[in-house]
């Protein structure tokens, strides 16, 4: 049998980036059961995409259990992560053991900021300054003094930035520079996805991931010559069974990987917890965000992250 819930969690702070603000975290979670056991699976469906809380629980719905009917996306997401879960129960095995992969350790993740005045942005950076890795959401005419801000923050962080498809090919080119000179270590998606084309062509002094435009390995062929890095999520790829496809593509093609999150729960990180081995810049810091959680919880210890325990997933 399978189910789909909508659940929602208030996030700590508002949580803006360039395309709008929420307070809370609204998810789906799809639960399969059989012979009494239950596996769960959560995902985030994402506008940007075209993807709703309706439309994506009706694909859940329709799939009749079985995620290869689905497109690469938020529902499959949910339904493959379900059923990895439930398949360690009825085995009796962590997802691990299941993928044929070493037993995961802890990893560290970024931190993000969200987008907000400089003078405010300074303040969070300060007050999340003894944290290795902070994330920048950006995207907008006045990104300059943000990121002169959040640097006098937090002047040891490494920083990383997120521009959302905000900037057009001149406005990076303009802020590269200072972008290294402030000592920012990746540059996510800066162009609009259907718009990138002349990252191929253009000066990149710093490594370029691609985010909206990569979701799942058929994706891998465009980006060549344009990005240095791809950002995995698994309500892009359509769950962890693709997802680790993924990654073994893009590194076999050269590509430095990013395993990324949108605004969920522990129960949507932890899958990606085993997906973040080994990556260049691990970002699962959603239920750092959260005002509440899933019980039990991941557990970080400021901003690492250990594997999740076999009662919240896999």
């Amino acid at each position: 049998m399978i189910r789909v819930t909508r659940d929602s969690f208030r996030l700590a702070e508002v949580f803006t980036i360039s395309r709008g603000s929420r307070t809370e975290a609204h998810v789906l979670t799809a639960i399969v059961e059989e012979d009494g056991l239950r596996g769960q699976g959560e995902c985030v469906p994402y506008a940007r995409y075209g993807e709703t809380l309706d439309s994506v629980t009706a694909q859940i719905e329709g799939a009749e259990g079985d995620p290869s009917r689905l497109p690469a996306g938020a529902a499959r997401n949910a339904l493959d992560c379900a059923i990895w879960d439930l398949k360690c129960k009825q085995q009796g095995k962590r997802a691990w053991d299941l993928a044929g992969l070493p037993v995961p350790g802890p990893v560290t993740s970024a931190f993000t900021l969200s987008l907000d005045t400089p003078e405010n942005m300074r303040a969070s950076a300060a007050k999340q300054a003894a944290r290795p890795l902070l994330k920048i959401k950006l995207g907008t005419p006045d990104d300059m003094a943000r990121l002169e801000a959040v640097r006098a923050g937090a002047p040891s962080s490494a920083i990383i930035v997120d521009a959302n498809e905000g900037w057009t090919a001149e406005v990076y080119s303009d802020l590269a520079p200072h972008l290294m000179r402030l000592g920012v270590q990746m540059v996510e998606q800066p162009l609009p996805a259907d718009k990138d084309e002349i990252l191929a062509e253009i000066n990149r002094p710093l490594p370029v991931c691609a985010d909206e435009s990569c979701h799942d390995r058929a994706s891998l062929p465009a980006l060549k010559g344009k990005y240095d890095m791809v950002n995995i999520k698994l309500d892009k790829t359509g769950g962890l069974t693709e997802a680790l496809a993924l990654r073994e593509a893009a590194r076999a093609e050269g590509y430095a990987v990013m395993i990324g999150c949108m605004v969920g729960s522990s129960l949507a990180m932890a899958p990606a917890v085993l997906l973040a081995q080994g990556a260049e810049v691990v970002d699962l810091d959603g239920p750092l965000l959260l005002a509440e959680d899933r019980v039990p919880p991941l557990r970080f210890d400021g901003s690492i992250v250990h594997p999740p325990e076999a009662a919240l997933w896999g």
